[in-house]
């Protein structure tokens, strides 16, 4: 053999994939650019990290990614593609609720198992598709958990709702109001905003006129900071601040010491769960410079589940389909099983805690078996 040709033999086999390793093709739809971006950063490295596992374990995944920018259309669109001219065999995404609803359609009609990592709208798991499978707790675990918490760590007796006009929002309010009254508090407000606003000092203003012992806010990342940075501003001092999950458990929410510490949050994973999870945030911090998302962590476990799966059914769809519905995994999010119950059609059940900024990080305050630190209520104000 020429030294000639057994270069080009040796580069050959550089460039392909080991021929012992199964192939997927996995589609992967994400907030890359637009309002939620740094959200779906999060996402974006927790896929890239699974990738690197599914390899070690003889999977080797390519990923078709696709943007949505935050928008349902764009996110329709997408899917479409992923379905018809990529052929995927399963996808995992989108991440905000009004876009994980759309695509949810498409994936029954195309027959297209999908596998929601983060989106919280009820009605995702609610209208009975075969093919749709949500990892993360749906809307009314954020809101229960947050207020079962502030029940366990105080007296309060009324409750003030503000939260962006989304189908997350809404969704996620919606069941906080309706847990809220079951609990005997008293909504003395209900405010609801367009995402983007550059003032929500007269709607808080108005929120601290009415004395709430409660603030429960619903919003992603830029309005989260916002509204926190003018909650000090017009001296809105509830006893417990809570923000529902999204922009409230991010790193750039945690960042902002002087209007995150002492409010609580909920969440689908903390780094403290578990010691496979306390490796993860190791490795995620190494990568990537800072501190993981439940939202990575998610779209870790969900692009896991969907690459082995999809390796041992060979790529075809119906028998991933059918292996998801009937399937069980273990990792950083504990056990994940796709259940039929209660009016949800292959939902994850999953334990959300509670966490609370101190000291310029989160820590675990609720619920008890899983409590890392104590909880500072009430609110001592601002510094």
């Amino acid at each position: 053999m020429s030294k000639l040709l057994a270069s080009a033999l040796a580069a050959l086999a550089i460039a392909l994939p080991d021929a012992g390793q199964a192939q997927v093709k996995i589609g992967f739809i994400n907030s890359i650019t637009g309002p939620e971006a740094p959200i779906g950063e999060n996402l974006t490295n927790g896929v890239d990290l699974a990738v690197e596992d599914l390899r070690k374990k003889g999977v080797n995944v390519t990923v078709v990614r696709q943007d949505d920018t935050g928008k349902p259309q764009v996110a329709m669109s997408a899917m479409e593609q992923l379905a018809t001219g990529d052929e995927v065999a399963v996808v995992v995404g989108p991440y905000t609720s009004a876009s994980s609803n759309a695509v949810a359609k498409l994936a029954q009609q195309y027959k297209v198992p999908q596998i929601v990592p983060a989106a919280a709208k009820e009605e995702i798991t609610r209208q009975g598709y075969t093919y749709v499978y949500r990892l993360n707790a749906p809307a009314h675990q954020y809101a229960q958990s947050l207020i079962d918490a502030a029940l366990a760590f105080g007296k309060p007796r009324s409750i003030a709702f503000v939260y962006e006009s989304t189908d997350f929002g809404t969704s996620v309010t919606a069941a906080g109001k309706a847990y809220a009254k079951a609990k005997g508090l008293r909504i003395v407000a209900d405010e609801t905003y367009q995402k983007g606003a550059p003032d929500y000092r007269s709607t808080l203003t108005k929120i601290k006129a009415a004395g709430p012992d409660l603030v429960f806010m619903v919003s992603y990342v830029a309005d989260a900071i916002l509204l926190m940075r003018q909650s000090r501003e017009v001296g809105l001092k509830p006893q417990a601040f809570l923000g529902g999950g999204a922009g409230f458990d991010t790193a750039q929410f945690e960042s902002e010491r002087d209007i995150s510490t002492h409010v609580f949050s909920v969440t689908q994973w903390t780094p403290e769960s578990s010691p496979a999870s306390q490796e993860f945030e190791r490795r995620y911090r190494a990568r990537f410079g800072k501190k993981p998302t439940y939202h990575a962590a998610c779209a870790y476990v969900a692009t896991l589940v969907a690459g082995e799966t999809a390796a041992k059914a060979g790529g075809d769809r119906r028998k991933i389909q059918a292996a998801l519905g009937s399937g069980r995994w273990s990792g950083i999010l504990g056990d994940v099983k796709f259940e039929t119950y209660e009016g949800f059609t292959n939902q994850n059940k999953l334990v959300m805690p509670v966490i609370q900024y101190q000291g310029g990080r989160s820590v675990t305050v609720f619920p008890p078996a899983v409590v890392k630190a104590k909880p500072v209520y009430p609110f001592p104000g601002w510094r």
